[in-house]
């Protein structure tokens, strides 16, 4: 009983807690690429280009943190991965709308 809860306590934090931690990162770091994208009035292919190489780091601190909280959940490897990579996707298409949305009105998002 006690080794069950220990194993649960340290799985915890590859849980939630950091896939909380990397989505806020990932997500900040890309309201930055899409303020420096408004200000330097790029075009939307060329934001979009540009997105999938913006937050490097964040991207894969995320990704790593969501496929590990779906493997520890039970998923297969492949589709923990899939999963991750669905996430990651959704963000680049919202952003990319976002600047669509931001550009057409020529207008800037709110600071955080």
């Amino acid at each position: 009983m006690l080794i069950t809860s220990l194993l649960l306590a340290t799985m915890a934090p590859v849980g939630t807690g950091t896939v909380d931690t990397t989505r806020a990162a990932f997500t900040k770091c890309l309201r930055g690429h899409l303020k420096k994208s408004l200000e330097a009035k790029v075009g939307e292919a060329e934001y979009e280009m540009s997105l999938k190489a913006a937050c490097d780091s964040e991207r894969e601190a995320f990704r790593v943190a969501v496929t590990t909280a779906n493997a520890t959940s039970g998923y297969s490897a492949a589709d923990a991965a899939d999963n991750a990579e669905m996430q990651i996707e959704d963000y680049h298409a919202s952003f990319t709308d976002k600047f669509a949305d931001y550009s057409s009105s020529n207008t800037m998002p709110a600071d955080d």
